[in-house]
């Protein structure tokens, strides 16, 4: 008999290639596992006399007559068959089935159920499903049962409909052979599960409503389990591997004393268990997930002195060539002239010249630079390390799985850490399923003074787009300094601004935006051209910054505007992450919605970051309801990166929590989901880390060692070792 590990082919025949194009289904597993999203109802017994149209209905009733005549305006035939339950009469019609006129006979009784139309001003009911019985008690006392019986609708495709795949999964069921559980029994009993065969049968063919969520909730346990068993088998091969032991020593005290503040108590916390990993015996990984301006950075400097009291390279990997130039520039300000000359920090780019960038791979390859920051140019195959001990990834969600794991790659089973202001939805994905060590910073050094967030709906209040520009004209005529954000560099240069073609160019930024289409589309060039022209501009210093700039002139601008040279910076989203500039109060952010949540509140991080109040202006045109509109009103709701986390793990999916992809289009998830079933899933990580200590190579729990076989495949199990 077939088990779940048969191939379809053997079960369902020539369906199977069907099955593997549609859904990617090899086994038996792959079909079993692909549950109903819903469950549809034949609808209450009903007189054929009280019929109410558009709705789903099942009828008892007698066969009265049948006819077959090919139709008028098209190829084939159409079936009209009468039946009537006494009372009234109803038709159904089939197209091109003349072959059912041999069992729906006249005097033939049955159940008959479908969806009531109307035709030519009588009722019928189109290809409805149906079965035939002798007598018309029993028909009646199925029919009952019959209409109360759910069914499963799948997730179907043009080439394979719901009926089809219910046969195919029912054909299955019937054959399968008795289905091993890999849940140990005590948490079946504790938590009032179902045997995994039964919980199968329930959710593909219930006899009634009851029994599907039971059967829903066992097989979200069981998914839960095996990915948490699955994750933690990956944390012991972590484990078996060996690192260097960096114990900290003179350069961390001293760093430490020439701090002139103190650290936070989640700095404390955060460092302490950092240090505790990077003196053990196997390659410490881990997230520090902190608000914006937290003091990740610090913490991260921190584990890098650790790391080069031994003699150990750490690298710093940061998303773009402005924020690797700062974060060289603060950590050397922060080691001070006498730690930075013993650590020589390096900036590695791709934008170097190729002296500078010869004389820098020198310094790095030699171990002469214990601190090294850089961009995608750390992972070219001409960059190598001495001792590569520690690797910093800044910001992950701007790196993929195989990059982050080229780097670790230069060193010997190097330690990790990774850090972020909001998590993506895939690391709060990874974070709740326990595949990394997780720390949080929430507290945010002394002396802060907040930022207020508002959104600007522009398409509904036209004016608030004048007002926009007002404001931050007001804030800089108080000393401060104001960032805008586009979306792109020039928005003529993409194939049209995005204005009607009867407009002569942007709504002037000192008039309402009466005329402005309904979907503006704004760039830097633009941004520039608005401001140049705006009169309460005429004095003020405006400067521009995008990622087509040489990296020269990047910087240049960029300390520019840290010196306070520069009142307005308009500039794309290089700008996103780490630039700190403590006077710059004023965010503006264009067509908001185009950005993710992430995003958003990474822009929003540059203002408000010392003691001048800060504001936001998230400007959209998105109509009220939209999930883009949602996303910029949860942004301005909260400041808490935790909490808008959740919501865009919510709006986007939890992403393939086994593969590499960094969003939910392809969740590896089925049942389960992240948020709603978080609870459960600490469950069953505490079942899973008992069971696993008390037998590591599971070889008392066969199936269980065969379900994760079973779930997680090899091209999952190589990207879990990647992480």
């Amino acid at each position: 008999m077939p088990t779940l590990d048969s191939r379809l082919d053997g079960v369902v025949g020539t369906a199977a290639k069907t099955l593997d194009r549609a859904f990617g289904m090899k086994t038996v597993a792959d079909l079993l596992g692909h549950c109903p999203r819903r469950y549809a109802r034949r609808g209450e017994l009903t007189p054929i006399a009280s019929l109410p149209v558009g709705e789903s209905v099942t009828i008892v009733a007698e066969v009265r007559s049948v006819s077959d005549r090919p139709m008028r305006n098209r190829r084939g035939s159409l079936l009209e068959v009468v039946i009537s339950d006494g009372n009234g009469e109803l038709s159904l019609t089939f197209f091109n089935q003349a072959w059912r006129a041999k069992e729906l006979r006249p005097g033939r009784r049955g159940t008959f159920s479908g969806k009531v139309g109307e035709y030519r001003r009588s009722l019928q009911l189109a290809h409805p499903a149906y079965e035939l019985f002798d007598d018309i008690d029993t028909a009646l006392m199925s029919a009952e049962a019959w209409a109360r019986l759910p069914i499963p609708i799948y997730p179907a495709t043009s080439a394979l409909t719901s009926w089809q795949i219910t046969k195919l999964v029912q054909h299955a069921l019937d054959v399968l052979d008795p289905v091993p559980d890999p849940l140990p029994e005590d948490l079946r009993t504790t938590a009032g599960l179902l045997p995994l065969g039964t919980a199968l049968e329930r959710i593909h063919r219930p006899d009634f409503d009851e029994q599907i969520e039971p059967a829903r909730r066992t097989l979200r346990m069981h998914e839960a389990f095996v990915l948490q068993a699955a994750l933690l088998q990956q944390r012991q091969f972590v484990r078996a591997m060996s690192a260097t032991s960096r114990e900290p020593g003179e350069l961390l005290a001293d760093f430490d004393a020439r701090l002139p503040f103190e650290l936070t108590v989640d700095q404390v916390d955060v460092g302490r268990r950092i240090r505790a990993d990077l003196s053990g015996a196997w390659p410490m990984n881990r997230l520090v997930q902190g608000e914006v301006g937290s003091g990740k950075t610090l913490v991260a400097l921190r584990a890098m002195l650790q790391v080069a009291e031994t003699g150990g390279q750490s690298a710093l990997i940061a998303p773009t060539e402005v924020l690797a130039a700062q974060h060289l520039r603060s950590i050397t300000r922060m080691l001070g002239p006498d730690l930075a000359p013993r650590l020589m920090p390096t900036l590695l780019t791709g934008q170097l010249t190729a002296a500078e960038r010869r004389r820098a791979a020198l310094r790095v390859a030699s171990g002469q630079s214990l601190i090294v920051v850089g961009t995608h140019a750390l992972l070219s195959a001409s960059t190598t390390f001495a001792d590569l001990g520690l690797v910093v990834v800044d910001e992950q969600h701007r790196f993929g799985v195989d990059q982050r794991d080229s780097l670790r790659a230069k060193g010997s089973s190097p330690h990790a850490l990774v850090l972020t202001a909001t998590p993506i939805p895939r690391t709060v994905a990874m974070t709740v399923f326990g595949d990394l060590d997780v720390s949080t910073i929430r507290s945010l050094p002394a002396g802060r003074a907040g930022i207020q967030t508002h959104v600007a709906p522009v398409a509904e209040r036209p004016a608030w787009f004048a007002r926009v520009w007002d404001r931050v004209a007001e804030e800089v005529a108080q000393g401060r300094q104001a960032f805008v954000v586009c979306p792109a560099i020039d928005a003529d240069a993409g194939g049209g601004s995005g204005f009607s073609d009867d407009a002569d160019g942007p709504p002037s930024a000192s008039e309402p935006a009466d005329a402005a289409p309904t979907r503006t589309r704004w760039g830097v060039v633009q941004v520039a051209e608005l401001l140049s022209g705006h009169p309460a501009y005429g004095s003020l210093r405006v400067e521009t910054l995008h990622g087509k700039m040489p990296a020269e002139h990047k910087d240049a601008i960029m300390q520019a505007f840290a010196r306070g040279e520069v009142d307005v910076l308009v500039a794309t989203t290089v700008i996103e992450v780490g630039v700190d500039v403590p006077n710059a109060s004023t965010m503006v952010i264009l067509e908001a919605d185009r950005f993710g949540v992430s995003q958003l509140h990474q822009l929003r991080g540059r203002v408000g970051r010392g003691g001048v109040p800060g504001l936001c202006l998230l400007v959209t045109e998105s109509d009220h309801g939209t999930p883009a509109r949602a996303r910029v009103e949860a942004v301005a709701r909260t400041l808490d990166g935790f909490e808008l986390a959740e919501v865009d793990l919510e709006l986007r999916g939890e992403g393939d929590v086994l593969g590499d992809a960094q969003s939910g289009v392809r969740s590896s998830l089925r049942l389960l989901r992240v948020i709603t079933d978080a609870d459960m899933i600490a469950e069953a990580r505490e079942a899973a880390e008992r069971l696993l200590e008390d037998d590591p190579a599971l070889l008392r729990h066969p199936a269980l060692l065969e379900a994760i076989e079973r779930r997680v495949g090899r091209a999952e199990r190589a990207a879990l070792a990647k992480n």
